[in-house]
C-alpha cells in the first residue's frame, strides 16, 4: 500500500506549478494588484495592516 501511495506521490504535479501569480488587495473598495499610484498616506495605511496569510 505504501509503495502505491508513493508511486502516485511521483506522478503528481503541484497545482498551479507555472501559473503566475498577482496578489489583488480590496483598499477602500478597490480592487488594485499594486499601490504605485497610491499618496503617502493610503501607502502607510496599506503598511500599517494586518498581513493575512
Amino acid at each position: 500500500m505504501k509503495k502505491e501511495i508513493e508511486k502516485k506521490q511521483e506522478n503528481c504535479k503541484t497545482v498551479g506549478d507555472g501559473v503566475g501569480f498577482e496578489r489583488i488587495r480590496r483598499i477602500t473598495g478597490y480592487l488594485v494588484g499594486t499601490v504605485d499610484r497610491f499618496n503617502n498616506g493610503k501607502r502607510a495605511e496599506e503598511h500599517d495592516r494586518v498581513k493575512h496569510t
